[in-house]
């Protein structure tokens, strides 16, 4: 009887599996019913379950760090532990939460409410108004999806508003312009959701309006990414920010004065764009000549908008970049704006401060030059900013210490996360592979100082959307890898952010395949080194990183000895029709396209997947609720492996959206299960 390969790249349409893309559907969720089982039965037995439980107990430790934000001179925090698996929305004063044990108001118990009303409840976003922090919008969503339910709550009565604002499940957001009237960006509604799923339209809705009755005050064409709008009340009049997000990585910008009158920013698409007060600041993408000048890719743009709105072309260059030295993000703080940067992959943050005289520049002094330092502002309303900064300081082996920047002195260390599992002995190296056509590609390797070449390694990386991958401190492989001798690897491959644009689009579009062969040089280097060999190399990723997986899975099997592929990206020639997937065009390329299918084909490893092949071991695990990434790019490459005869298990919890579950037990939970599973196929699980 012959083996069914379908889809394949001669007959790529020919999917026998598309009744899997019916997330509800019956027979769909009898075949999960079975995988799930399946993979349970073999691998949740006694030791799966203290991994999971030891998990739990990290993830709910009460001395974890409660993240927090400051808004109306309160800071918000919602935290998570084994007694409030959904959390607790509170708040507390900086004074309270320098101390070790704080005092905190609780505003809303979670678990609570989704008992009352019978709902998967999570809480997503909360947002208030500047100057008012009696009334928010909170965003609640079922499961962990992203598509989320927005109800007007009460502050101060603790409570939801009574005929407040309520918007039904849908993908989107609000922000307030007083407070009876809001600006919603939501796929809510006939009509208003673009072909990615996202909002078409920004409505002005009023209070006591239902929100299908609501104007459309801006709106964008039906193939665009989205449509969104926020409230800019950093200067003295407010002002209204309208985007239309033409694809990941392009936008139009409109300035409006709230009567209506809006005027479109005459700047390049491909740019990032934040304003504050009469400054504004473009990250470019691509070249750009204005006024006689030509400003490099990834180069930093500062001006006066009153001046460019007034036909000024006159612009400051804030930021230049290296061929290793990148810009990662930059935000607003008290008219100071403040610059991330990875200069060989190390962190450098600077302080630019325009005035009538040009830009000053100065350097944030006090935090350390390596390891992974993320600063952001310490108020989520730029109008409210005092200048405070936050910064959060870590590496792989040291976890993270939470600081305080006031005014832009020197930081002090307000919280220390706990240490989770014990270092002693283990090391942080950094290294280079070479890759097929002769690139560098950086990865971090920790563990033991001294190599076997034996090892067993987890590697992961992701590589696309311009993201860097930082090595920070992971407590579920610090406990569960690192502590039991193992080695674990993060590859810094093209396609992310790591440095600047080139890089990101070296691993875009026909270069994805490219971002995988680094990812295979860096499991190649590691043999070369001496570290380990090829069955003991256990490799993960999720999402973008689902495509890489299981290219490895078709294209390097020699290199790996087992694979663990989450919430993954795996069917190139629909992913556009599923979900949020016509996003991501602009990441990977339309199938639609004959010459885009051309290279798409190449990586979509559920066409290239053949029989016959002497594949690794590979679980492939998703959530019902992610709403973001079909579940049934999952379940149909399980599905065509399984009828080639290969080992490849499923593994899918209803809730959990586009992550690893809606609470820390769930979490654990799915770590638990990715992780022994590797380690029981690189043959490490008897001697862990």
């Amino acid at each position: 009887m012959p083996i069914d390969d379908r889809p394949t790249i001669a007959a790529p349409d020919d999917d026998p599996h598309l009744w899997l893309e019916e997330i509800e559907g019956a027979r769909a969720l009898d075949f999960v019913e079975r995988q799930n089982h399946l993979t349970l039965e073999k691998f949740a037995g006694a030791s799966f379950a203290a991994d999971r439980d030891t998990l739990a107990a990290i993830f709910d430790r009460p001395d974890n760090i409660p993240y927090v934000g400051r808004r109306g001179g309160l800071l918000y925090n919602l935290w998570k532990d084994t007694n409030n698996p959904r959390g607790l929305w509170r708040r507390t004063t900086l004074d309270e939460f320098r101390k070790p044990d704080p005092n905190w108001e609780i505003l809303l118990d979670v678990d609570r409410l989704a008992a009352d009303e019978g709902q998967d409840w999570l809480l997503n976003w909360t947002h208030m108004r500047a100057g008012n922090d009696r009334r928010a919008i909170l965003s609640l969503s079922r499961g962990g999806s992203d598509a989320v339910t927005l109800r007007e709550f009460d502050m101060d009565a603790k409570r939801f508003v009574t005929d407040g604002f309520v918007l039904p499940e849908a993908k989107g957001g609000v922000d307030w312009i007083d407070d009876n009237t809001l600006l919603l960006s939501s796929a809510y509604g006939d009509g208003m959701a673009t072909t990615s799923g996202y909002a078409r339209t920004v409505r002005l809705w009023r209070r006591g309006e239902a929100a299908e009755q609501a104007p459309v005050v801006f709106e964008v064409p039906p193939e665009h990414m989205s449509a969104s709008s926020h409230v800019d009340d950093s200067g003295p009049v407010p002002r209204i920010w309208f985007v239309d997000r033409l694809d990941f990585f392009n936008l139009t910008a409109w300035l409006g004065d709230g009567t209506g009158a809006k005027t479109r920013l005459d700047l390049p698409t491909s740019i990032w764009l934040l304003a504050y007060q009469d400054w504004f600041v473009v990250k470019l993408r691509e070249a750009w000549t204005v006024d006689g000048k030509t400003y490099a890719p990834d180069t930093v743009l500062g001006a006066s908008l009153s001046a460019f709105l007034a036909g000024s072309r006159d612009f400051t260059v804030v930021f230049e970049p290296q061929p290793r030295r990148a810009l990662q993000s930059f935000f607003w703080t008290a008219g100071r704006l403040v610059l991330s940067i990875l200069d060989e992959l190390q962190p450098v943050f600077e302080i630019c401060t325009p005035s009538a005289d040009g830009w000053a520049r100065e350097r944030l002094e006090g935090l350390p030059e390596i390891g992974v330092v993320d600063v952001w502002r310490l108020d989520s309303h730029i109008s409210e900013s005092q200048g405070d900064l936050f910064a959060n300081v870590q590496d792989p082996l040291t976890p993270s210490s939470l600081m305080l920047i006031e005014k832009v002195g020197a930081p002090t260390v307000l919280k220390q996360a706990p240490r989770t599992f014990n270092a002693d002995g283990l090391v942080v190296t950094q290294h280079e592979a070479i890759s097929i056509d002769g690139e560098r590609i950086p990865y971090v390797q920790t563990g033991p100082a001294t190599e076997t070449g034996d090892a067993p390694v987890h590697l992961t990386a992701y590589g696309g959307f311009g993201l860097a991958m930082k090595p920070y401190y992971n407590p579920a492989l610090g406990k569960l890898w690192l502590e039991r001798g193992g080695t674990i690897v993060q590859a810094n491959i093209r396609g992310g952010g790591e440095f600047g644009t080139r890089w990101h689009d070296a691993g875009r579009y026909a270069g994805k395949r490219l971002a995988h062969d680094d990812f295979a040089a860096v499991a190649a280097d590691l043999v070369k080194r001496g570290v380990t060999r090829p069955e003991r190399i256990a490799a993960e990723g999720g999402s973008n990183g689902g495509i890489l997986i299981t290219n490895m899975l078709v294209r390097y099997p020699e290199r790996f000895g087992a694979l663990f592929c989450t919430i993954p990206l795996i069917d190139m020639r629909r992913y556009t029709r599923l979900l949020a997937g016509a996003s991501w065009i602009a990441e990977y390329g339309d199938p639609d396209k004959p010459d885009e299918w051309a290279w798409l084909q190449t990586y979509s490893a559920y066409h290239t997947a053949k029989p016959g092949q002497k594949y690794p071991p590979i679980l492939i695990a998703t959530t019902r609720r992610d709403d973001r990434v079909h579940p049934g790019h999952a379940r149909k490459m399980t599905a065509k492996l399984q009828a080639m005869g290969y080992e490849a298990y499923l593994y899918e919890p209803a809730a959990g959206g586009h992550g690893y579950g809606k609470d820390n037990k769930e979490r654990a939970a799915f770590t638990a299960l990715g992780l022994g599973f590797l380690r029981e196929k690189i043959g490490w699980a008897d001697d862990a």
